[in-house]
């Protein structure tokens, strides 16, 4: 799609890796379109996002630590928040609900609050066409900036509800009910509380209410979702939802050479968030040192911590989308970029899940034969080694993840994100845009 005038696009991404990420990509393709582009990125992405090309004005989501340096690595509270809770993963899901799931709802609301006037000088001095805004919780200076209102889900798709598809947060499955209504009640009973006083917060800011027991809105017009059709729930969206099968970013320069050696070659990442467990990436490595096969291990932000065996090569981060055509298969916390990546790619998996989507996911690729999901605590070597040697020995499935993952790159979710945001602000910015 060509765009007859040049936009300014505010994208404004949830801090972590993964919808930062998400938004580069997209980013990218409207940059080389010839829009402006500008982050309302967390703080710690300082000079991060301007070596792509785009412009950078960052917020603080809390009141900045003295002596407290805006260049910290990228997400660095939710890396620490997420060491300091990791016994929490232990804990079936249901019960995570109460002292997991609704700390880390706390904690983000807490954000937007926190952030809402600065949100409000970085609209005025940015003077977008368009936002964009790819997080889980609602910023009210969005919605009353007077201009067209993108939403992007970057996690899994069950975090747009509905009563025939699982509860979000729950790693249920899809063909059996059972829980699912006493998981909603317990959701319930541990939100409804935090829930009415954020949206009585967000409606004193301006902004329409949420809707119930919702922590974002939806666009009125312009809603985008990243998972693949053929991993996706069978369900009816509004017309105002668009899936995006992937969204691989096309901005890693990192060069990746293929380690030498004989056997199969396996990437294991659990993410910039779960690597943050230092014990269970020292005991899953353990049990991957004594197998036959070569790996690529992303080892995070504690990484001077972790020690690599003599079959693996990696690094604190790697150009994962440099990585993933290469190898044989996956180890993964199940987080959404790296599935739906890995599916982009046509690879199998084996999924750890430690939080939030990471559940449904795993659930979702082990019910469709994608992969297989493991408990990352309680799995014994002997299950771990079994599912990989499975799963590089299964021609089948790789003959068939081939085929899906032709099928996801040929709709190319970048372009078509780009296009539905461009569309967006030519629909309505004419009419609503803000004075300049």
């Amino acid at each position: 799609m060509t765009h007859n005038r040049q936009l300014t696009v505010l994208f404004v991404p949830e801090s972590a890796y993964g919808p930062t990420n998400n938004c580069v990509g997209i980013a990218d393709v409207l940059r080389r379109r010839g829009h402006r582009v500008v982050f309302a990125a967390e703080a710690s992405w300082k000079g991060k996002l301007t070596v792509l090309g785009f412009e950078e004005d960052l917020v603080d989501l809390a009141p900045p630590a003295e002596g407290a340096d805006r260049g910290q690595d990228p997400g660095q509270f939710w890396k620490d928040f997420v060491r300091d809770t990791a016994p929490e993963f232990r804990k079936p899901t249901i019960q995570q609900l109460e002292t997991w799931i609704r700390p880390v709802w706390e904690e983000l609301i807490a954000g937007a609050r926190y952030c809402e006037p600065q949100l409000k000088e970085i609209i005025a001095r940015a003077r977008p066409d368009v936002i964009v805004e790819d997080n889980v919780v609602a910023f009210p200076a969005l919605l009353t900036a007077g201009v067209p209102f993108v939403r992007i889900n970057s996690c899994n798709p069950l975090e747009i509800k509905s009563p025939t598809v699982p509860p979000a947060f729950s790693g249920y499955p899809a063909a059996d009910r059972t829980g699912w209504a006493a998981f909603r009640a317990e959701y319930n009973r541990t939100h409804r509380e935090l829930w009415t006083s954020f949206n009585a917060w967000v409606v004193e800011q301006g902004a329409p209410p949420l809707s119930d027991l919702e922590f974002i809105h939806e666009s009125r017009t312009t809603n985008l979702y990243v998972y693949p059709e053929a991993a996706d729930y069978p369900r009816e969206l509004g017309p105002t939802w668009r899936r995006l099968d992937s969204c691989v970013r096309e901005t890693d320069t990192g060069s990746f050479d293929v380690p030498p050696g004989e056997g199969a070659l396996i990437y294991f990442s659990l993410g910039s968030l779960g690597s943050a467990d230092v014990e269970l990436m020292r005991r899953i490595i353990g049990v991957l040192a004594k197998t036959p096969h070569r790996y690529v291990v992303s080892m995070g932000p504690l990484h001077e911590e972790i020690e690599l065996a003599a079959n693996m090569t990696g690094a604190a981060f790697l150009p994962q989308t440099s990585v993933l055509p290469h190898v044989d298969l996956v180890i993964t916390h199940g987080g959404n970029n790296t599935t739906t990546e890995s599916l982009h790619f046509g690879k199998p998996m084996v999924l750890l899940p430690l939080f939030w989507d990471q559940y449904d996911n795993a659930q979702r690729m082990d019910e469709l034969g994608f992969g297989v999901r493991l408990d990352p605590y309680r799995c014994t070597a002997g299950e771990l080694t079994t599912a990989v040697d499975r799963l590089l020995t299964d021609t089948a499935l790789r003959t068939r993840l081939s085929a899906t993952g032709s099928e996801i790159r040929g709709r190319d979710g970048l372009r078509t994100a780009a296009d539905a945001i461009e569309r967006s602000a030519e629909a309505t910015g004419l009419r609503s845009r803000a004075p300049r």
